[in-house]
Formats: structure tokens, C-alpha cells, sequence
């Protein structure tokens, strides 16, 4: 029976190996058609706009009004002791570094720079929650007026600081 089978094996085996050697010509190639081939390029799509930031809790908000009423309470003692110090600075003008009046000077400037250390510890404050906000993707706004406003109090504060310290080194 093996002797049967053998025959017609080779014969089915010939028979689909000759199916697969056809002449190439009849088939279309595989390459890429000149119609499939991008001839053109346009500009991307622009990415949508993105999500408006959530709003400041009330919380935060109430904390930002009272940070910068931290802010303006050290500034009101600042301007309550800038026209003493002022005097005193004005009196130590042309003292020699460390005489009396050039020392009461000095330390009357540290009290001043005391009431400014105070409005900087609420500036912190603001900074460390401007960069909470900032990073949680909030709307930081209202952060940034307040931190202005604050900002702008503190610089006139340092511009007297500077003068009078200018005028105690001269």
C-alpha cells in the first residue's frame, strides 16, 4: 500500500511547487505606485486649546487676603519708624564708623529692617503658594496680583533701607 501512496505524493508535491513558479509579468509589482507616494506635505493640525485652570478655592483666597494684610500691617510700623530713624541717620551723617551716633544709626536701620523682615516672612508665604498652584495647574491670578501688590510694598521699603544705608557709609 506504501507503494501507491509514494507516486501520488510526488505527483501532488510537483504539481503545487510548478502552481508557484508563474510567469512575474502577469502580476503587478509590490513596489510603491507613484499615486501612493505623499507628493505633498501640510502644516499639523493646531493642538487644541488647553483647559481653562480651576479656580482658587476659597480657602487660598482668604489666606492671600490676609498675607497681604500681613504685608501692609509691617509697612505701617515701617512708616511709623522711618522718620525717627531717618533723624537718627541724619545725625550720624559724617560720624566715623563705629562712634556712638554712627552705632544708635545702625541699629535704629535694623529696626527698620526688622518691620521689612516681617512683610518678607508673609512675601514667603505668598511665593510658597503661588508654587503650590502653579504646579497643581490652578489659576494663578489672583496669586500674582497679590504677590505684586505685596512685591511693590516691599520695594519702597528696600529703597529707604538703601538710602539710609548709603548715607551711613558715606
Amino acid at each position: 500500500m506504501l507503494c501507491r501512496i509514494t507516486p501520488l505524493l510526488i505527483a501532488s508535491a510537483s504539481l503545487a511547487l510548478g502552481a508557484c513558479s508563474t510567469n512575474e509579468g502577469a502580476y503587478p509589482s509590490l513596489t510603491k505606485r507613484p499615486a501612493e507616494r505623499i507628493t505633498a506635505t501640510w502644516p499639523p493640525a493646531p493642538p487644541p486649546p488647553p483647559p481653562a485652570p480651576p479656580p482658587l478655592d476659597a480657602a487660598t483666597v482668604s489666606r492671600l487676603d490676609g498675607l497681604l494684610a500681613q504685608v501692609t500691617a509691617a509697612d505701617s510700623r515701617f512708616q511709623g519708624k522711618q522718620a525717627r530713624v531717618r533723624s537718627t541717620v541724619a545725625a550720624a551723617r559724617g560720624a566715623a564708623m563705629g562712634s556712638e551716633a554712627w552705632s544708635v544709626a545702625s541699629v535704629a536701620v535694623a529696626e527698620l529692617e526688622s518691620a521689612r523682615a516681617e512683610a518678607m516672612v508673609a512675601m514667603a508665604q505668598l511665593d510658597s503658594i503661588y508654587a503650590d498652584a502653579r504646579t497643581e495647574g490652578r489659576d494663578v491670578g489672583e496669586i500674582e496680583a497679590t504677590r505684586g501688590k505685596a512685591l511693590a510694598i516691599i520695594a519702597g521699603q528696600d529703597r529707604v533701607l538703601d538710602s539710609l544705608k548709603g548715607l551711613l557709609e558715606r
